[in-house]
């Protein structure tokens, strides 16, 4: 028996043609399965991305009502409420509690963006008005992350440009901190912080608030022991007065304070308006950094009435805040005045009419601009003089009305004074006077009211000459003195009779 009749022997009765043809239905069989698996996956992966497209779509779409706009990879949503802080975010049930104790029963705009963001470790570029929530927004994320007091040192560096914004974000700070633990701390006198600072002061602070030039003096004491180690947020406040120029910029006292922090140190810089500068040196300086808009740029908010007055001269200035008084000036008001000389002739004809006034400026000591503005706060002063030394940041409650007595020097400047007003969703007004020293500059201010939907007279927005613009921007005007006093004749120069010799 050969090999071949073994195998026919053994394979008796088997079809193999049947066999060829049930394999072949298995193999089709799961092929289908496959390909009904493939096709299952793919079709849920194409539902996943319709989902995130409209999902995408109605984020931006909810931006777009608040006024966002958010530039910069992998941006974190906005939040629509503040208890999605403690679901997404887990922030603690007592910081929701302060804010809600604070008066912030919703996110505002710049809050809905910048809380979550600062949450995810992002690292900011804030523009957003006066007055809609820009300290909160910064200081609930620092809360938030710091969890409990360390008892190392401070873990947060909030740079503000005046002592005065300082210690208002610090009082916010306190509040919004309540029951935390986190201790802040803003540098009231640096004489008295350079000895707290020594090696037996055992209470140390979490959180520190102040001026790059009170930081400067500290760090650069003989034997400083402040430091910076461990800290892991640089807050900057109003960004663009910081980053004005000087005779020591801003810009190289941040390179110095950098260099004693944390190379791995965040920075958030926050302003309620928008310079080139300040972007130019984020981009370049900072890596992947979220620059974040709320409303357009340099531009105020909708709830101040804005009305730009012509006076003819600077006693007519005087006799038109005469006539708001008469007719009722609301109070509190803010009056803004070009320079601290000015500051004083204003005070001493408001103080003669009997108006309950006073006046704060760089002459005063520190002592007399505290209370003075903490006699401002409680109502016991109705009319506060200043000058641009209070346009920044400060926030006072219910500022009803502010006053350019003399013209802002800049659209910027504009913004930040008339930003004293009309704050948190209140109503305000601003009345800014002009002669025709200010027309030059006047189309600025022009396009800022009208851009922030005032009404404006087409004559006010259409500028001359270059020339007269260019000349407004190297300085201010120079003004008569403010008073309502009838200027001396000028004397009479009589040349010296010389006697003619040939008549006698």
């Amino acid at each position: 028996m050969d090999s071949q009749d073994i195998f026919n022997k053994l394979t008796r009765g088997i079809r193999f043609n049947a066999v060829r043809k049930e394999l072949k239905n298995e193999i089709k069989a799961q092929e289908k399965n496959d390909a009904d698996f493939g096709s299952t996956i793919l079709k849920k992966k194409v539902d996943k991305n319709r989902l995130e497209a409209i999902r995408r779509e109605q984020v931006a779409h909810f931006r777009n009502i608040n006024g966002i706009s958010a530039s910069g990879k992998n941006i974190p949503d906005p939040i629509k409420e503040f208890i999605e802080l403690k679901e997404n975010y887990s922030v603690s049930e007592q910081i929701i509690n302060n804010l809600n104790s604070c008066g912030y029963k919703k996110p505002t705009p710049v809050q809905m963006q910048i809380i979550p963001a600062m949450l995810s470790d992002r690292e900011i570029l804030a523009c957003a008005p006066t007055g809609s929530g820009k300290t909160a927004a910064f200081l609930v994320p620092l809360l938030a992350k710091l969890h409990q007091p360390s008892k190392q040192g401070f873990r947060v560096l909030i740079l503000c440009p005046t002592r005065e914004l300082s210690k208002q974000i610090l009082r916010e700070c306190i509040l919004l901190g309540k029951g935390t633990g986190i201790v802040p701390h803003c540098i009231r006198k640096v004489s008295v912080d350079d000895k707290k600072f020594g090696p037996n002061f055992s209470k140390k602070f979490d959180i520190l608030i102040t001026t790059p030039n009170r930081l400067i003096y500290l760090l650069n004491k003989e034997n400083s022991v402040v430091s910076f180690s461990r800290t892991e947020w640089l807050i900057i406040d109003e960004s663009d007065k910081l980053f004005e120029p000087g005779i020591r910029s801003f810009r190289d006292q941040l390179e110095e304070i950098e260099r004693c922090c944390n190379e791995n140190i965040k920075k958030a810089m926050f302003s309620a308006t928008y310079t080139a500068q300040v972007a130019k040196w984020c981009h370049k300086n900072i890596k992947n950094i979220l620059s974040v808009t709320v409303g357009h740029r340099n531009t105020t908010v909708q709830d101040v009435e804005q009305d730009l007055v012509y006076v003819g001269n600077e006693t007519g200035k005087l006799i038109a805040f005469r006539d708001l008084v008469k007719q009722g000036l609301p109070i509190p008001a803010l009056v803004f005045v070009q320079s601290k000389e000015r500051a004083k002739q204003l005070f001493n004809e408001l103080i003669f009419d009997g108006i309950n006034v006073d006046v704060i400026h760089a002459d005063r000591t520190q002592l007399q601009r505290d209370n003075v503005v903490k006699a401002f706060r409680e109502g016991k002063i109705w009319v506060l003089i200043c000058t641009e030394l209070m346009g920044r940041g400060i926030d006072f409650k219910g500022v009803k009305l502010v006053i350019n007595f003399d013209f802002p020097p800049s659209a910027i400047s504009y913004i930040h004074r008339i930003g004293r007003t009309g704050r948190a969703g209140r109503s305000g007004k601003a009345i800014t006077y002009f002669t025709d020293d200010d027309k030059p500059t006047l189309i600025k201010i022009s396009k800022v009211i009208r851009d922030s939907g005032g009404t404006v007279p087409e004559y006010l927005l259409s500028l001359k000459s270059k020339k007269s613009r260019k000349k407004t921007q190297l300085s201010v005007p120079s003004r008569e003195p403010i008073t309502t006093e009838m200027a001396p004749p000028a004397k009479k120069k009589f040349k010296k009779q010389i006697p003619d010799e040939s008549k006698s």
